[in-house]
């Protein structure tokens, strides 16, 4: 699929076909009922996401907001980006493996979880570590190795 120019998530949810929009609504209700007071769902990187708002945050590496998690569709499966697993913020790569329940092991890329439908994924885990993040917290953590100049 072709990175979506939709302008909100119920937009880019519209585009999807219905049983792919229908999985990814299951996700993106568990992230958004998980995700700490201070974030906002938005649309960014062709996708929905969840940011630190630049009236929070506004100093970042590229002038966009930090995002903590976003959800996609791609070709063949969707994406769940967790930014507090990668970081190691949370819990480690390790830990996040051991601690799956879900019936099949968790099929993580380099920056990304990947699923073809929402019982794929271990939503319970999902939002402990996306809860674990308060927005100080996640910029603490976001900004803790950038230089200023």
């Amino acid at each position: 699929m072709a990175a979506s120019t939709a302008s909100a998530p119920d937009a880019y949810l519209r585009e999807l076909p219905p049983d792919r929009a229908a999985e990814l609504a299951v996700v993106r209700s568990a992230v958004g009922a998980a995700m700490p007071e201070g974030f906002v769902e938005t649309m960014g990187h062709g996708m929905i996401t969840w940011v630190v708002p630049l009236e929070v945050a506004p100093e970042t590496y590229n002038g966009k907001p930090l995002m903590i998690a976003g959800l996609a569709a791609q070709k063949n499966y969707s994406t769940l980006h967790l930014l507090p697993l990668y970081t190691g913020a949370v819990m480690s790569e390790a830990d996040f493996r051991a601690r799956w329940s879900a019936a099949r092991p968790p099929d993580l890329g380099k920056g990304c979880l990947r699923f073809r439908s929402a019982s794929d994924l271990d939503l319970d885990l999902v939002g402990e570590v996306v809860s674990a993040c308060s927005v100080e917290r996640f910029v603490q953590i976001m900004t803790a190795g950038r230089t200023t100049r």
